[in-house]
């Protein structure tokens, strides 16, 4: 890796394209200016987005994809369509042929997997990768994994997603041993499915020097930090993603709608707004915003499609530490030192959302 970090951004993914891409990079930017990026998709779009941050123009180069993937497009259209063409995939391919340390896009999820398996191929022994997030909990954050990359898993799969969790949990958290639990709808041994019970006994028997593994964890063990690393096939842990983020934005609006009520509501908040700026800033889901595709020979960011300037920001700052946390090295190195956890896995029906 080069002493810059260079990003590679697929200007035209998510709702809004380059009218919150060129914005969040420029504030990533601000916090780390030891970056420059490369920019695909619409050179028009792109540079008139360029024209207000100037400081971001001056590091970035452009370049121009006549190909956008549409978020409603389904992975198998997205590659017949955008492979070699797209935003998307050059902005990938270019973490393959080393022009960029990292790739960040807020596209269609099914579509980037897609793409980005095919383009970069999986880790020896991983045949699914996951997406993997900061969570953040009652503890402090949590890294939680699968969130919606592949749907259902079999043992041997929840047990890879297991070591690659806690080799993430460990770069970030700076931990020795990080506790791994898995989610359940219970924590009795004999709740849940067959194979998440035999992926309880899988870990179990691997009595991992990387991870201590407590079991299962229900669903409120999520936000408690029951673990530091809480595993799920990509069904549920999507579900668990986007009820917490719903819960947040809820709760938010009754705090409002309460507040403003009443002159006596509207007082009490004058005299507490700093404990409830506190309690928003805690609960803004761009904060958490950012999916590590863990498992792939390339680092990719997954963020969210509807997000804002300063959630995209997020999400660019996660690619950055990635790299500077040379993250897909330490992954290597664990998956070798555990090599029981390198199960052959099944091909699984890819999740579009």
């Amino acid at each position: 890796m080069s002493q810059k970090v260079r990003i590679a951004l697929d200007a035209m993914g998510g709702d809004f394209g380059a009218s919150v891409v060129v914005p969040g990079a420029a504030i990533s930017l601000t916090r780390h200016p030891d970056t420059e990026f490369l920019l695909y998709g619409d050179s028009a779009l792109i540079n008139k987005e360029l024209q207000a941050h100037p400081a971001l123009k001056a590091v970035s180069e452009v370049i121009h994809t006549d190909v956008a993937v549409s978020m409603h497009d389904k992975p198998s259209q997205a590659l017949r369509r955008g492979r070699k063409t797209s935003s998307m995939w050059q902005s990938i391919e270019a973490v393959k042929t080393g022009k960029a340390d990292v790739v960040v896009s807020a596209g269609n999820t099914g579509a980037l997997m897609a793409m980005a398996r095919f383009c970069l191929r999986t880790l020896p022994g991983v045949d699914r990768p996951a997406i993997a997030a900061v969570w953040p909990t009652l503890r402090g954050d949590s890294v939680v994994l699968d969130l919606g990359a592949s749907i259902g898993g079999d043992a041997e799969h929840l047990r890879t997603l297991a070591v690659m969790g806690s080799a993430m949990a460990r770069v970030l958290f700076d931990l020795e041993r990080p506790t791994v639990g898995l989610l359940n709808i219970g924590v009795e041994e004999i709740k849940g499915g067959e194979e998440i019970r035999a992926a309880a006994d899988l870990l179990r028997a691997m009595d991992s020097p990387q991870f201590d593994f407590i079991g299962f964890v229900e669903g409120d063990g999520i936000g408690k930090g029951a673990a530091d690393v809480i595993v799920s096939e990509g069904f549920a842990g999507n579900i668990a993603l986007k009820a917490a983020e719903g819960t947040a934005r809820q709760i938010s609006e009754y705090l409002r709608s309460a507040m403003s009520r009443t002159w006596r509501s509207k007082l009490g908040y004058l005299f507490a707004r700093q404990a409830f700026r506190s309690l928003k800033d805690k609960m803004d889901p761009n904060k958490s915003n950012g999916g590590v595709f863990l498992g792939l020979n390339g680092v990719v960011v997954k963020s969210h499609g509807g997000t804002s300037a300063d959630g995209f920001a997020y999400a660019v700052d996660v690619g950055y530490d990635m790299v500077r946390y040379d993250l897909l090295t330490k992954i290597n190195q664990t998956l070798h030192r555990d090599p029981a956890a390198l199960g052959v896995l099944p091909t699984a029906q890819e999740a579009v959302s």
